[in-house]
């Protein structure tokens, strides 16, 4: 079984995530709320913050860090 997420415009429905399967299946569809248009955005991509975000230089992926040392125990 796999869910995912839609948006019925009244006439097709709108996966907002990919959906893996390539095989023809039975579906249920249930419709839960009405959708606020304004809230309505396009689903992240892998990858949308690639560049955005910058560790230190001189960060060890290797080496615990201290915030974390009392949940290690």
């Amino acid at each position: 079984m796999y869910a995912v997420k839609a948006i019925y415009d009244g006439t097709s429905f709108k996966p907002t995530q990919p959906i893996p399967i390539k095989e023809n299946y039975e579906v249920v569809i249930t419709f839960l709320e009405p959708v606020n248009k304004s809230a309505v955005r396009p689903p992240f991509e892998l990858g949308c913050m690639n560049g955005k975000i910058k560790e230190a230089d001189d960060h060890n992926w290797f080496e615990p860090m201290e915030d974390f040392m009392e949940y290690m125990r």
